[in-house]
């Protein structure tokens, strides 16, 4: 964070203007941490910026579950699944306008729990993409920093 301020400083821009958000589950999820992040994330303005505001449909999360991994997952495979099916949820509503980032590899070959976010959301026809993906996309640079975010669809961290 020390090494490109800019980046973060652009990411709540981007989490500001609503190109950028993050479910409040996943946000929760990041936030335990010790770490610089999640004490980054947990600062209330960040927080602000940052969290989709709106609730979850619990009946798209189940079926994230249900389709996504299996319809009969034990207690312990949901607690490996963590809250990636409210990613997945949240994507579900518009999939069109939505890209899930994030630094998991896709593994077709996996199954129920062990299943991979980008497979899932394959399953759905949700598009993926990872931090570089996002930086490229939206075109961050270091040298300026514009504030145009253009159009296109909302990114879920």
């Amino acid at each position: 964070m020390d090494r490109v301020p800019e980046f973060w400083k652009w990411l709540l821009h981007l989490g500001e203007t609503g190109r950028v958000k993050m479910p409040v589950e996943i946000h929760e999820e990041v936030g335990r941490g010790d770490d610089v992040l999640s004490q980054w994330i947990r600062q209330p303005d960040n927080k602000r910026r940052l969290v989709l505001n709106r609730t979850a449909d619990r009946r798209l999360v189940n079926r994230a579950v249900t389709e996504g991994y299996a319809h009969d997952l034990s207690d312990e495979e949901i607690g490996k699944v963590g809250r990636d099916p409210f990613l997945v949820a949240y994507a579900l509503r518009d999939v069109a306008s939505h890209c899930i980032v994030t630094t998991e590899i896709s593994r077709p070959g996996k199954e129920r729990a062990n299943r991979k976010l980008p497979d899932v959301a394959a399953h759905f026809g949700i598009r993926t993409c990872d931090t570089f993906d996002l930086v490229r996309e939206l075109d961050f640079r270091t040298e300026r920093y514009q504030g145009h975010i253009g159009d296109g669809p909302l990114f879920s961290i």
